[in-house]
């Protein structure tokens, strides 16, 4: 089955919830374990709590089933500063003391709510290494803290800083592009945007099974709406926290609503199989293939959403880590 053809099955086929029992089964062996054993651990779902538990527990589980990253050259911790004066921390990784190395700016996953430089740590250092170039990790301010639309000039902010002052930070300003994972697909994907009309070319966008439809209605949302991971419940929450429903349709939150497509930066577009925001990432894709813009697509089989942090052993993490590293290479 081409990714395009999720988008194309029967009427009412997948059109209801399944069981997780069910989904379990889709899964690769190895990620129907790592499923089980967070099923086994218990305790309160994260949209039970409040942001700061929220924050916490997800810290305990990234802590739990990663491990230390590759060791690199560079390791730099240094700070940007948002439009409002605020500090966004940032982390520079690169396996080369190279001062003029290209650069993808990345921007974590988490519902806008959780999640940080932490979470994605050990995925950017593979990333660094694996390409060859630069990779900056940011931390963008969370909601409920911080509403909608500040994750997304922080995005911004970020960006205009490294194409401005890159050499600041033995970077070549002039070679960037941006990435994310869930949330942080969204920032990536609205960041691209805004680029294309500031002038700004990013050689380009990665975006990790991303968020970026202003309603969660598509045939994956309603099949995987009880999970595992990310489930209906999960999604709303992290939405409550971070944006009221008028807003939703705004594209620097719901790109798949911007207008004209054409010009953006060439996408790299990763997805999971058995993920909710599954059909609006192959949505996204459709929409900058048809307004000219190259497109490589991948789904990657047997897995749920979350996987690059949730499973570092797993053959498809390992898979994207590297499909994504040869397309820096490339675009740079």
């Amino acid at each position: 089955m081409h990714p395009e053809d999720f988008l194309r099955a029967p009427a009412g086929e997948a059109a209801a919830a399944q069981p997780l029992a069910e989904i379990l089964q889709m899964l690769t062996p190895a990620m129907r374990g790592v499923v089980e054993g967070l099923l086994a651990v218990g305790g309160p779902p994260l949209h039970a709590l409040d942001a700061p538990a929220a924050r916490a527990a997800y810290a305990k589980t990234v802590a739990a089933l990663g491990g230390p990253g590759v060791a690199l050259a560079r390791v730099e911790d240094f700070t940007l500063t948002a439009r409002d004066g605020a500090p966004i921390a940032a982390r520079l990784y690169a396996d080369s003391q190279d001062r003029k190395l290209p650069a993808l700016l990345y921007f974590h996953g988490g519902g806008f709510v959780i999640g940080g430089i932490f979470s994605h740590d050990r995925l950017c250092r593979e990333m660094a290494r694996q390409s060859g170039a630069a990779v900056v990790s940011i931390d963008y301010r969370l909601a409920p803290e911080w509403r909608f639309p500040t994750a997304v000039h922080d995005a911004w902010d970020a960006l205009a800083a490294l194409a401005r002052d890159g050499s600041r930070y033995g970077l070549d300003g002039a070679r960037l592009a941006v990435g994310g994972d869930s949330a942080g697909g969204a920032l990536a994907a609205a960041s691209a945007i805004h680029a294309r009309g500031s002038g700004m070319a990013l050689a380009l966008q990665a975006l990790i099974y991303p968020s970026v439809a202003a309603a969660q209605d598509s045939v994956s949302h309603r099949r995987f709406a009880h999970g595992p991971g990310l489930d209906k419940k999960l999604i709303d929450w992290f939405l409550a926290q971070y944006i009221d429903p008028q807003d939703r349709a705004d594209w620097r939150f719901a790109p798949l609503r911007a207008g004209d497509a054409r010009g953006l930066a060439p996408a790299w577009i990763g997805l999971a199989e058995c993920d909710p925001l599954r059909d609006e990432g192959v949505q996204y894709a459709d929409k900058l293939r048809a307004a000219g813009v190259p497109v490589e697509l991948e789904v990657y089989r047997g897995v749920i959403h979350d996987f690059i942090t949730l499973g570092h052993a797993l053959d498809e993490t390992r898979q994207l880590c590297a499909a994504l590293a040869a397309a820096l290479r490339r675009a740079f």
